[in-house]
């Protein structure tokens, strides 16, 4: 079973900081079951959102919108807010 390490933009990891202690818990434990499965059944993928292969999982109100990279065993979480901001460019 092959293994994906999560890493955070700027934006994401801030966003985490300034959440309340149950729901940063919430995103953290979602995003460590993402690293062992990417595509867990509940994943969407984003249409054309910067011009990348996009996915998004809901965690209650908060989304997180990722990309894979499979060649390097990456999973990039490029942004983490509230769904009417998360699409924002």
């Amino acid at each position: 079973m092959v293994l994906f390490q999560a890493e955070f933009s700027s934006k994401s990891e801030k966003y985490i900081n300034k959440l309340d202690k149950i729901t940063s818990k919430r995103i953290k434990q979602k995003i460590d079951e993402l690293e062992r499965n990417p595509f867990p059944k509940e994943v969407e993928r984003v249409e054309d959102y910067k011009g990348e292969k996009t996915f998004r999982v809901r965690v209650g109100k908060q989304r997180i919108l990722y990309f894979v990279r499979h060649n390097l065993n990456r999973l990039i979480i490029i942004k983490i807010d509230k769904r009417s901001k998360v699409y924002d460019k």
